[in-house]
C-alpha cells in the first residue's frame, strides 16, 4: 500500500463519516468538542513533559499561528472578517428567508457568468477565423 493510497482511503472515510454526522448536529458537536479537549489536553502534557514555560508557550503558537496564516482566521474568522468589510450580517444573524434570497442571486450570477463565457468563448472563435482568413 503506498501513501497516496492510504491518504486517499482515508480522505473517503472522512467524507462518509461528515456525511452521516451532518444529519444529526448534536451528536456531531458533542463527537467534535470531546476530540477537540483530548488533542488539547495531549497538547498540553507534552508541554508539560517538556517543561515548556508559559512564555515560550505563547512565543512558539503566536510565530507559529503568524507563519502558517492562521492566527486571524482562528481568532477572528475569514467569514467575520469579509462581513464586516462587506458590512453585512454574520451568517447566524440572517433569517433563512435572507440566505435563501443570497443563494439565488448567487445561482443567477453564475448564470449570467455562464452565458457571458460562452458569448466570449464565440467572439475569440470569431476573431481566430478572421485571422485565419487574411
Amino acid at each position: 500500500m503506498t501513501i497516496k493510497s492510504i491518504v486517499k482511503f482515508f480522505d473517503r472515510l472522512e467524507d462518509k463519516i461528515r456525511q452521516i454526522l451532518s444529519r444529526h448536529p448534536i451528536v456531531y458537536s458533542f463527537i467534535g468538542g470531546v476530540a477537540i479537549v483530548l488533542f488539547w489536553r495531549g497538547v498540553w502534557q507534552i508541554a508539560d513533559l517538556i517543561e515548556l514555560s508559559s512564555v515560550a508557550s505563547i512565543v512558539v503558537s503566536v510565530i507559529t499561528l503568524l507563519l502558517s496564516g492562521l492566527f486571524v482566521s482562528f481568532f477572528v474568522g475569514d467569514r467575520v472578517i469579509l462581513s464586516g468589510l462587506t458590512k453585512e450580517k454574520k451568517l447566524v444573524e440572517k433569517t433563512e428567508e435572507e440566505v435563501e434570497t443570497e443563494m439565488s442571486t448567487l445561482t443567477q450570477v453564475k448564470s449570467e457568468l455562464k452565458k457571458i463565457e460562452r458569448t466570449l468563448e464565440e467572439i475569440k472563435d470569431e476573431h481566430r477565423k478572421d485571422h485565419k482568413n487574411d
